[in-house]
């Protein structure tokens, strides 16, 4: 029977600077299309969209990264919130990319950043991938997570287990693609083919303004009841 021609895939990538959310980008659509720089200077501060016709469209958004040496993350957050409309309807999977190697505080704090501003309902959309994949020198990514950090352990798990592993030295592996495609396209079917949305992100921003508000209430409570014992009041 002839295979159904496959929907078209929106893909966001996200995470630190120079973890190699550039050359994956690259290594995924199978072209120089993203610039790469190593170093924990950001290439680019603007969300950028790129697009691969591989027996459908790929569309690729690459964010700025996190931690950048010479924008603040307050800026870059502004920044990265624009990858929602530009993928519109919305992101089939963020690709959260952490490099093979140590889990530092960074990057636990970029994750964390992530995930709190497209809130709990983003976990059903995102997958881990794994840059460097050639430092893994034989071993396997399974035994890797299972013997790495329990806060990465957590954070995979927290993703429904979906994680994937990239050389991208060697972007001429097609298979490395093709089996991320498969698990995204897994993931999808899941989630029943829907995308993360709009709507999801501004009931997340909602939810974090009245987080805020409660927070401040707490404070103006506590800063009147000080004055009051005070006898200023």
């Amino acid at each position: 029977s002839e295979m159904q021609p496959r929907e078209d895939l929106r893909i966001v990538l996200l995470g630190k600077t120079g973890v190699g959310k550039s050359a994956t980008g690259n290594t995924i659509l199978q072209k120089e299309v993203f610039k790469e720089l190593l170093s924990s200077k950001s290439v680019s501060s603007v969300c950028q969209k790129e697009s691969a016709v591989r027996q459908r469209r790929v569309t690729v958004i690459d964010t700025p990264g996190l931690f950048d040496t010479s924008i603040s993350n307050e800026e870059i957050i502004k920044e990265i919130v624009k990858c929602i409309p530009m993928a519109a309807p919305g992101p089939h999977v963020f690709l959260l990319v952490l490099t093979v190697g140590r889990f530092t505080p960074e990057e636990k704090k970029a994750v964390k950043i992530i995930q709190e501003l497209f809130g709990e309902e983003s976990r059903r959309y995102t997958m881990v991938l794994f840059t460097r994949g050639d430092d893994l020198r034989g071993t396997s990514i399974d035994d890797y997570i299972k013997d790495s950090d329990h806060s990465l352990q957590n954070i995979i798990n927290q993703c429904g287990n979906r994680y994937h592993v990239f050389n991208n030295r060697n972007p001429e592996d097609q298979t490395q693609v093709t089996d991320l495609l498969e698990k995204i396209d897994c993931m999808v079917s899941v989630n029943g083919g829907s995308c993360y949305t709009n709507e999801m992100f501004q009931k997340t921003e909602k939810h974090r303004s009245v987080l805020s508000l409660c927070s401040l209430s707490r404070y103006f409570l506590l800063f009147y009841f000080i004055l009051f014992l005070c006898g200023l009041l």
